[in-house]
This record gives C-alpha cells, structure tokens and sequence, in this order.
C-alpha cells in the first residue's frame, strides 16, 4: 500500500503561514543549499513553473506520482494564471465551492476525501501520495498519514495557520531522520507508528 505523506514548511513554532495563511516569510530560507536538497531528494515537490524557471524541468520524480492539496494552496497558483501547479504528477485539490476543474489535469476532490485517498493509496505504484497543504485537509486527513517530512525554518511567526486545523485523537510518529542545513532549517521525516 502506498503512503500519505505529508510534506509541509512550518516555522520553529508550528505554523505554516501566518494567520491569512501567508508563507512567504519562509521563502527566503530556500537557498542554494537547500534547493540542492530539494532537487536530489524531492524534486518533484518543486511546482513545474519552478522547476521550468530553474532549467529542472527533466528531473525524474523519486517519491510521488501524486499531490493532494486544499482549494487555498491550489488558489496561489490560480491567481498567477496556473491551472495545473504540478502538472508532472497526478493533480488533487479537496475542495467543495470549486465545482469544475480548470484544467484536465487536476481532479476535483468534493465529497469524501477519506475514501478519495484511501482509493489512491491501494493503487498498484511504486510512489507514494504528496499531501501538500493545507491546515484544514491535513486535519481532515490526519488518520491517513502515515509520514511527516517537515521542514521546519529558524523563524517564530507567534500566530498563524496551524499544521493541523482540526481535532482528532492523538497519533505517535517515530523520528526517521534529521536534516540540517547552513541557513538554521531543519528537515525532519517521521514514521507513523501503528
């Protein structure tokens, strides 16, 4: 069976933008040690318009062939004119005022995203399922994940989106691993124990 992982940027206190859901504050950390990372690791994280603009565009995925994301994640690129922000893998957004996909390459997910994902994670791959974000279908789906690659930036926000935006019995993960880079970011991957 393939994994629900949920990979996020977060600052040192747990929030993943700030309180209209904002991350560019952790932009910056994204530097050129970092993107190496990226790049070798979980090069298909990397939206296509970046991977274009950074000439990696031919990187193959090692990970996932699939993305999962909420309407506001899905909504930044949107508003730049991008209908399909990950056109390299299979596109999801969990969404119920979005009625139609803009594009052929993204499903829109509006009524059981449980049962959605539990469909995609009993396919036959070899790759495992990118949830990207947001707060509110991390929560929805938190029973479903089963590893946490967090990248954790050396910045306090004090407010702002949580990782999880909802209430749901608690859950043990084992650390994995630990990654840390020149600029105080931290990549940290964690099991779920079952």
């Amino acid at each position: 069976m393939r994994k629900l992982t949920y990979f996020i940027a977060c600052s040192i206190d747990g929030f993943i933008g700030d309180p209209s859901g904002d991350a560019s504050a952790m932009y910056p950390f994204v530097d050129e040690e970092f993107l190496e990372y990226l790049k070798t690791e979980y090069p298909e994280t990397i939206a296509t318009h970046g991977r274009r603009a950074l000439g990696v565009d031919d990187l193959p995925n090692r990970r996932f062939d699939t993305i999962i994301q909420g309407r506001a994640s899905y909504d930044l690129a949107l508003k730049e004119g991008i209908t399909s922000p990950y056109a390299h893998l299979r596109e999801f957004v969990a969404s119920r005022t979005l009625t139609e996909s803009p594009d052929p390459n993204v499903e829109i997910v509006s009524e059981d995203l449980v049962g959605r994902v539990r469909e995609l994670k009993a396919e036959d791959s070899a790759y495992d399922i990118y949830l990207c974000g947001g707060a509110r279908i991390a929560g929805e789906l938190a029973g479903e994940i089963d590893e946490m690659v967090i990248k954790s930036y050396p910045i306090v926000l004090g407010a702002g989106m949580p990782m999880f935006a909802a209430e749901f019995p608690m859950m043990q993960f084992a650390l994995e691993s630990v990654r840390s880079f020149g600029n105080g970011a931290v990549v940290r991957t964690y099991t779920r124990k079952r």
